[in-house]
């Protein structure tokens, strides 16, 4: 994060001067990691669990929430930075052949168009 220090007034200087060293004495009051990490370790291993059972290899990853109760359905996982498979386009553009689309995401504004004159989706279906 970068703070263009050149616009600020005098009173805005003192503030953040202020705010960045009581940020300062929150994280001076903070253990070192490694040694968080140790002690999360140690008790982990006095119940019998690893980082690698509860959070995977990378130790990063979050384990999932509880699912609410009554809920029926488990939490769907994310495809955030997931890459999908391409697919096939399964409909067409009669009046420009180059445009298609594979029915995954938003409509295409053309087939989008077309369904709000009228038109039922399986009249573009290729093949």
């Amino acid at each position: 994060m970068t703070v263009n220090l050149e616009g600020l007034s005098s009173k805005e200087l003192a503030e953040l001067i202020s705010r960045a060293n009581q940020r300062k004495k929150v994280l001076a009051k903070r253990k070192p990691a490694n040694q968080v990490k140790a002690a999360v370790a140690k008790f982990l291993a006095s119940v019998g669990w690893t980082f690698d059972e509860l959070y995977g290899k990378s130790g990063g990853a979050k384990p999932a929430a509880p699912a609410a109760a009554g809920a029926s359905k488990p939490a769907r996982k994310s495809t955030k930075g997931r890459k999908l498979g391409k697919v096939e386009p399964k409909y067409r553009n009669p009046a420009n052949p180059k445009e298609t689309w594979a029915g995954r995401g938003k409509q295409p504004k053309w087939l989008a168009a077309e369904t709000a004159k009228g038109r039922k989706l399986e009249d573009f279906l290729i093949g």
